[in-house]
C-alpha cells in the first residue's frame, strides 16, 4: 500500500532517485517527438500510428485483465486517447510541424480538459486558470501567426484537433473511476490498430504500406521501438508509480518540462531552429499552463 504523503509537499521534497526518475520520464516523453519525426521519414502517420498500438497492445493484453469500465466507455476512451489523438498528431508533424513545434501545440489539451470540466461537469474555473488560458492563448496565436517554414496551416489544424482529442480522453476518462492505469492504456491501445490499419489502406494504399514495411531502416526501427516500449509503456509504467507514491500535485507539475525538453531535443537532434518567436512562444504557453498548475494553489496561500 503506497505511504501516506503530505498533499502540501513540494518537488523539492521528491527524495533525490525519484527527482531523479521524474526528470527520466518528461525527458522520454518530450524526446519522444524526435522519434516521431525519424519514424514518418519511412512510415506514413496513419501506418505509424497502426505499427505503434499493435506493439502497445500486443502481447501486453494477454497478461493484463481488462478494466472493469463498459465497452462503450472503453472505445471512446481508445479512440480520442489514442487513434484520433496520435493519427493527427502524425499527420500534423508529416504535414509541416516541426517535432519541437508539435510538443509545444499539443499542451493546448490542457485548456480544452478545462473548458469541457467545466461546461458539462460544472467545475468551477478560478481566475488564475482563465489567466493562465488567455496567457497561453497568446502563444498559440503566435505560432499561428509564423505558418509556413516550420508550421504549415494543415499540419497546425492537425495539431489542434490532436490536443482536443487529448483534452476530449482526459475529460472522459475521469468518468472511468479507479481502474490500473497501465491496463487501461493496453486494452485501450487494442481497439485502434484494426480501424487505423483500414484508413491506412484506403488512404496511404497497399503498395505505400508494403513498400515502407519492408524497406524501414534502422533509424526507422529504433524509433518506433522508442514511441512504443520507452515513451508508452516504461515511461507511462513509471509515471503512474510515482502517482502512487506522491500527491500529483507534486508528480504532475513535471510534464511543464516536456514541451521544453521537446524544443531542445529537437533542436540538438534534427537541427531545427529556435528563433525568437518560437522561444517567446513556447515562453508564454508555458507560463500559462504554469498560472493553470499553480495559480489556485497560489491563491489559497496568499488568503491564508
Amino acid at each position: 500500500m503506497p505511504r501516506t504523503v503530505d498533499v502540501h509537499m513540494s518537488a523539492s521534497a521528491l527524495p533525490f532517485r525519484h527527482l531523479l526518475l521524474a526528470l527520466l520520464i518528461v525527458s522520454i516523453w518530450g524526446s519522444n517527438f524526435v522519434a516521431v519525426k525519424l519514424a514518418l521519414h519511412d512510415l506514413p502517420p496513419l501506418l505509424l500510428c497502426t505499427v505503434r498500438f499493435v506493439f502497445v497492445s500486443i502481447p501486453a493484453v494477454f497478461f493484463l485483465r481488462r478494466p472493469a469500465v463498459p465497452v462503450g466507455q472503453l472505445l471512446t476512451y481508445g479512440f480520442s486517447m489514442f487513434g484520433f489523438q496520435f493519427g493527427f498528431l502524425f499527420l500534423g508533424m508529416k504535414l509541416g510541424v516541426s517535432a519541437g513545434l508539435a510538443s509545444l501545440v499539443l499542451q493546448f489539451q490542457v485548456f480544452v480538459t478545462l473548458g469541457l470540466a467545466a461546461m458539462i461537469l460544472k467545475e468551477r474555473i478560478s481566475p488564475a486558470q482563465i489567466a493562465g488560458a488567455l496567457i497561453a492563448g497568446l502563444g498559440f496565436v503566435i505560432v499561428g501567426l509564423h505558418t509556413g517554414g516550420e508550421v504549415s496551416v494543415i499540419g497546425l489544424m492537425c495539431l489542434l484537433l490532436a490536443a482536443t482529442s487529448w483534452g476530449f480522453a482526459n475529460f472522459t476518462s475521469k468518468r472511468l473511476g479507479k481502474v490500473n492505469p497501465l491496463a487501461l492504456v493496453v486494452w485501450g491501445s487494442l481497439v485502434v490498430p484494426v480501424p487505423m490499419a483500414i484508413a491506412s489502406a484506403v488512404f496511404e494504399g497497399p503498395e505505400v504500406i508494403v513498400n515502407s514495411l519492408t524497406h524501414m531502416s534502422g533509424t526507422a526501427i529504433l524509433s518506433v521501438a522508442y514511441i512504443v516500449y520507452l515513451s508508452t509503456l516504461v515511461a507511462y509504467s513509471l509515471w503512474s508509480w510515482m502517482l502512487a507514491r506522491h500527491p500529483a500535485t507534486t508528480v504532475t507539475p513535471f510534464a511543464l518540462l516536456v514541451p521544453v525538453v521537446g524544443m531542445l531535443s529537437s533542436a540538438l537532434l534534427l537541427g531545427e531552429s529556435l528563433p525568437a518567436w518560437k522561444l517567446a512562444a513556447a515562453t508564454l504557453v508555458i507560463a500559462g499552463l504554469a498560472l493553470n498548475v499553480f495559480g489556485p494553489r497560489w491563491r489559497k496561500v496568499a488568503a491564508q
